[in-house]
């Protein structure tokens, strides 16, 4: 059993490692391509944004693992989506943001909380009910939202007020373009899975190595969130850092074969 947990997150890790180099953030090609875009270009990057949204897409999958009927994993997803629309729509038409670090490090409690939850962290641990998870999913759904427009106010959304709601709708239909297309995914497997007998023996394995993955992202982003809030304090300040990469480059011009030597 520990090895396989150990395996699983090791793969979730490595999954997760080359993600964070493209999920969340806003691009310079993405930012140039919405000046002249139309709001269609809004719909494939929130469609995008979402498949590559590894904490979205982990907590639903912790969401989803345990409903076995159309009619719960409608009602919960439904739920998810209200919530993550009403924040994704006025915080960004109201222009109301944070930091995007600590909100994703938030997000990452909620990976935690849902694989915790899933494993019966509460009865076992606490020795209570889990609170109610409806109400808890639509609370997640509101700060998954709100993560979702920090990355998006980072684009051009234009001064017109008309043409900025139609954008940011245009993104919010992406993005739920992008849950749909990974929630059948996620569900179809599960469905698989769910009729074979390492379900029952490694379910437990799954949901643990679903919070050792929301642990660290979380920690990654508390690391980014240091490094934003005070370059200065690491090793090789910012200035310093780029005062040590032109020294480098004024070396090579005087030897260029220095590389190699």
């Amino acid at each position: 059993m520990k090895k396989f947990v150990y395996k699983l997150v090791v793969a979730l890790l490595l999954i997760a490692v080359p993600l964070m180099a493209i999920a969340h953030g806003i691009s310079e090609a993405d930012k140039q391509s919405m000046l002249s875009g139309g709001y269609v270009r809004y719909i494939g990057l929130g469609a995008s944004h979402m498949l590559t949204g590894y904490d979205h897409l982990l907590f639903l999958f912790g969401v989803v693992f345990f409903l076995s009927t159309f009619k719960d994993i409608a009602k919960f997803v439904t739920v998810f989506t209200i919530g993550h629309c009403i924040t994704l729509i006025f915080a960004t038409y109201y222009q109301i943001t944070w930091n995007y670090y600590l909100v994703d490090a938030i997000i990452a409690i909620s990976v935690i909380y849902k694989g915790f939850d899933n494993n019966g962290g509460f009865q076992r641990v606490f020795d209570m009910q889990s609170p109610n998870l409806l109400a808890a999913v639509f609370g997640f759904g509101l700060l998954h939202g709100f993560g979702l427009s920090t990355r998006l106010q980072q684009l051009p959304l234009g001064d017109d007020g008309t043409a900025t709601l139609l954008r940011i709708l245009s993104f919010n239909v992406g993005v739920e373009i992008g849950q749909i297309a990974a929630l059948t995914v996620m569900v179809g497997l599960l469905a698989f899975w769910r009729h074979r007998p390492s379900f029952q023996r490694f379910s437990f394995a799954a949901n643990l190595a679903l919070v050792y993955a929301g642990l660290y992202l979380l920690f990654t982003q508390l690391h980014g969130y240091q490094h934003d809030a005070h370059p200065d304090d690491f090793r090789f300040p910012a200035q310093e850092h780029k005062h040590i990469h032109e020294d480098m480059d004024i070396d090579k011009m005087v030897d260029p074969d220095r590389d190699n030597l």
